[in-house]
């Protein structure tokens, strides 16, 4: 901490361990120091920290908080807690094991520290550092050594009635931002600290939270907003009851079986339709095909017919009767033959079909 709240103590920062272990602030530059770590956090008019710029530097170290109850070690956990989790998702005091009401965002703003009763005796009501003209606001500042980027995080609240939770806006930069610098000076109007803060270079404001996480989770690399679930359950975790139950609630992602599953069967019943239909047009191909080939053999028939049709009426003229007649005779009996050979083999299929349950169409046969 730069600077300790004389009315309420505040934790302490443990040093780092000694060599061989880098100390904090050495340079690391050939150290394995890729990734974004966290190098320094600002609050202002945030929980206890009041009325100035409260900073701590961590140098983007492994950090133990300590101090006695009351100090505000929860209150610095969920400052930074608040930058990264989406509110609807935060339980506040976590930490410290509080019952999930006893502290909202709107404590923290207004910098609730005890409570006190009325003059009936019966009703507490808290007692705030602040009133609803004061804004707050949280800052972190993240940097890549690996890749010498860096990164900072602001979110400033105010109140715009009495009665609700304060409204906020959040702040993206890739260069280094503090909170007396670039958060201050700007008069009585909130607007106008937005309206500062937009017309710099390489800084972005964003009016929700969805928006602001993708912007910074982009940086980050942080792919699935699940990280930042598991991040807020493990930064203020008291104990694991089930080791089992946490990795599937925290760590892994939910798998939408039962819809898989019906996907599934409505695939495989799709698949069954079409495999039976297949069954049923190979069937009716394999029934039609004979008639078809019977068709073909009556229509070649009927051309021979014809043919000799025509060759009988040519004999009549170089002929006498008795001969013309026996030609006759002789080419109605071969035709009359194969007429009665096709209608068997037509009402042979015919019955075939029947004994297979199936209704064909029939077939004229001239």
């Amino acid at each position: 901490m730069n600077e300790i709240l004389a009315s309420a103590p505040v934790a302490n920062v443990e040093a780092p361990p000694p060599h061989p272990l880098p100390l904090a602030g050495e340079d690391r530059v050939g150290a394995d120091r890729t990734g974004m770590r966290l190098y320094r956090c600002e609050f202002f008019n945030w929980g206890t920290f009041h009325g100035r710029v409260w900073g701590l530097d961590l140098n983007g170290d492994n950090t133990l908080l300590t101090g006695d109850i009351g100090s505000g070690k929860s209150t610095l956990v969920d400052a930074i807690t608040t930058l990264l989790v989406p509110a609807q998702k935060i339980s506040y005091n976590k930490a410290a094991g509080a019952d999930a009401r006893e502290r909202d965002l709107k404590s923290y703003v207004l910098g609730h520290y005890k409570s006190e009763r009325g003059e009936s005796g019966f009703v507490a009501k808290p007692v705030a550092l602040r009133d609803l003209n004061t804004y707050s606001v949280i800052l972190g500042r993240f940097r890549n050594d690996g890749f010498q980027q860096e990164v900072t995080l602001a979110q400033v609240f105010s109140f715009k009635d009495t009665h609700g939770q304060p409204i906020r806006f959040y702040v993206v930069a890739d260069l280094p931002l503090t909170i007396a610098e670039h958060f201050s000076g700007f008069g009585s109007d909130i607007n106008a600290l937005k309206k500062k803060l937009r017309s710099m270079p390489r800084v972005e404001v964003h009016d929700t939270f969805p928006p602001y996480s993708a912007s910074f989770r982009r940086r980050f690399g942080i792919e699935n907003e699940q990280a930042l679930d598991l991040f807020h359950q493990t930064v203020s975790m008291k104990s694991v009851g089930n080791l089992t139950d946490f990795v599937r609630q925290h760590m892994l992602e939910a798998f939408p079986v039962e819809a898989r599953i019906d996907a599934l069967m409505a695939h495989f019943d799709n698949l069954n339709r079409a495999h039976e239909s297949v069954l049923k047009a190979k069937a009716q191909i394999a029934r039609l095909s004979p008639l078809i080939a019977d068709c073909d053999h009556h229509a070649a028939l009927m051309e021979e017919v014809i043919a000799m049709r025509g060759c009988r009426d040519a004999l009549r003229p170089g002929c006498s009767d008795g001969v013309a007649r026996a030609w006759i005779w002789t080419w109605a009996g071969l035709a009359s033959g194969l007429l009665r050979s096709m209608t068997r083999k037509a009402i042979s299929a015919i019955s075939a079909m029947k004994s297979n349950e199936q209704s064909p169409k029939m077939v004229a046969i001239v």
